[in-house]
């Protein structure tokens, strides 16, 4: 059984004997309802005391959505538990990972870029405190994937880049922003995402490196971590081949399973081999890199078996609530596992201060919300204005100013709402209103009306006749569900790619994916921004123009190891 005095819970005599006072008075349906990390629920769609009364839930993750309505969300749910519950959401890049007015502070690789800790703190503290305001006590991050495939379609921005040592130094950082707020860190996505160019969302993803190689990098981020007393780690639907096949050796390719699944992996490389003690979650259990190795029915019983605690999401919550039962009941899932899993919430929840020996909610939501969002701007400015990042300007286009450019043909790719879950929005009429304001005449490329004449007769005079600057931005957000964040041109002629860009000054800037210089390689100027909010936008514009000047470090490759982006 889980040692509850050492780290990350650390417990009392005291502490440990509520939590094996409580466990053992909980019936057997309390017991598998806080296995099960649910949705949050919309109090305009569901009666959310009669929800949690019902099915009892160990954690609830939420979507972004109003302050106020998630406190008064929030507040019910907890009253409505018999035991308080975690609260979390996808802190990564600002409080907009739960409130719809949160903070957008910034994403992990731009804060990488500006390779200041105080940044990565900030971000934690940020999220954390806005957060916290709500009810929230549980952040799903910080990202301690690598980026090591600039073709991987998920990742890129959401990590601090694909150097180990940085990658644990803004960890660190933002883990202890998270502290100061009492928000319960949640590490991810063991066992490493960023190798593979595919998205666990749609199938099981590989995490290809070498046993060795593995861990000289991913395995060095989590024993550190562990070292240090993280609480807990999420489990993807990832495969490490190379460490099932040491762990058993002669293991059939048929045989291989994804982190959520595998007991090689969770209990043993995770637990034995890194010595982990802490609460484990899943990714999404909806995601087909779940359900696509097992029928469900086996599948969440095989997660539990693994030595995970908790299972994220439902599909149909009754059918899962049922095959879980099921396991339990016909012994598939031993009593004693079972114990095992309710133990690790009961003392994370108790050690991380969500819950007292009385079994009380330690810390309610504020009654009187104080989100502190001109402060916040001005830590997510001074992000901004340390990280945009000059990749290459070799045909010295910048400055840009009115007086040289007078006018601008404004094209901006990836403004939709195509897609899993986003971030970002859209950032045309931002970019169209913010150029404006500086003077420039401005005319946005419209995809939706072509102008036929000029995609097919008109040549560079044409072209020249209208603008004077092609001015590229690429929002091609990263987000679920989507095979690639790659350029998507008009498939017409490729009638918005900058074909006249050796004849016309043409500048190209990226608000999320660092690597278009793939696509786009003989382009003369080329920014990464990594985020499109407006603080960016504007710290983006001053250094175009020439008013101040460019600071950011890349955490990446932006060139994709090819010689023809460089050119």
């Amino acid at each position: 059984m889980t040692d509850l005095t050492q780290s990350p819970y650390n417990l009392s005599a005291a502490e440990i004997a509520f939590v094996k006072n409580k466990i053992t008075n909980m019936s057997l349906a309390a017991k598998i309802g806080q296995l099960f990390f649910v949705i949050g629920e919309d109090e305009d769609q569901k009666d959310l005391t009669k929800f949690i009364q019902k099915y009892q839930p160990g954690g609830i993750m939420y979507r972004p959505d109003k302050a106020q309505k998630l406190q008064r969300e929030i507040a019910v749910s907890q009253k409505a538990s018999q035991t308080p519950l975690f609260v979390a959401a996808n802190l990564e890049a600002g409080g907009n990972g739960l409130l719809s007015e949160g903070t957008w502070f910034g994403r992990p690789l731009q804060i990488a870029a500006t390779n200041n800790e105080k940044n990565a703190y900030n971000l934690g503290y940020v999220s954390g405190y806005e957060a916290k305001q709500v009810g929230g006590n549980m952040a799903f991050a910080p990202i301690v994937d690598l980026d090591l495939n600039f073709r991987n379609p998920i990742m890129n921005v959401r990590t601090y880049g694909s150097n180990k040592e940085r990658v644990l130094r803004m960890s660190d950082a933002q883990i202890k922003g998270f502290n100061a707020n009492h928000i319960i860190p949640v590490a991810k996505h063991f066992p490493g995402d960023g190798v593979d160019e595919r998205d666990q969302h749609l199938l099981s993803s590989i995490n290809s490196l070498s046993a060795d190689k593995w861990m000289e990098s991913y395995g060095q981020i989590y024993r550190h971590l562990i070292q240090n007393g993280l609480p807990a780690i999420m489990i993807a639907h990832i495969m490490q081949p190379a460490w099932e096949r040491r762990l058993q050796p002669g293991i059939e390719n048929k045989g291989l399973r994804p982190a959520s699944t595998s007991k090689l992996l969770a209990d043993g490389l995770l637990r034995t081999v890194l010595h982990f003690n802490g609460l484990t979650i899943t990714d999404a259990t909806p995601m087909i890199g779940y359900n696509a190795i097992l029928p469900r029915s086996e599948a969440l019983p095989a997660t539990i078996n693994a030595g995970i605690d908790m299972i994220l999401f439902n599909k149909d919550i009754d059918e899962d609530y049922q095959f879980v039962t099921d396991a339990v009941k016909s012994g598939r899932i031993s009593k004693s596992r079972l114990e095992e899993a309710v133990t690790r919430i009961i003392a994370t929840k108790v050690a991380q201060g969500v819950m007292d020996t009385e079994n009380n909610l330690c810390e309610p939501a504020s009654q009187d919300l104080d989100l502190k969002l001109a402060e916040h701007e001005k830590m997510a400015k001074k992000v901004a204005q340390e990280s945009v990042t000059l990749v290459k300007d070799r045909d010295k286009l910048l400055p840009i100013t009115p007086e040289k450019y007078p006018r601008v043909r404004l094209v901006v790719l990836g403004d939709t709402d195509d897609g899993g879950f986003k971030e970002g929005g859209k950032v045309t009429t931002k970019f169209k209103e913010k150029l404006e304001g500086k003077g420039f005449k401005v005319t946005v490329f419209d995809r939706k009306n072509l102008d036929f004449k000029e995609v097919f007769e008109g040549g560079v005079q044409y072209e020249k006749e209208q603008f004077d600057l092609a001015f590229y931005v690429a929002n091609v957000e990263t987000a679920s569900n989507q095979t690639t964040t790659r350029l998507d041109w008009i498939h017409l002629m490729a009638a918005d790619a900058p074909w006249f860009m050796k004849s016309i000054p043409t500048v190209f800037v990226s608000t999320c994916n660092p690597y278009h210089l793939f696509d786009i390689p003989m382009v003369s100027t080329y920014i990464n921004a990594y985020t499109g909010n407006d603080v960016t936008i504007d710290a983006l514009l001053e250094k175009m123009m020439g008013h101040e000047k460019f600071t950011g470090q890349s955490p990446v490759d932006p060139f994709c190891g090819h010689f023809e982006t460089h050119l």
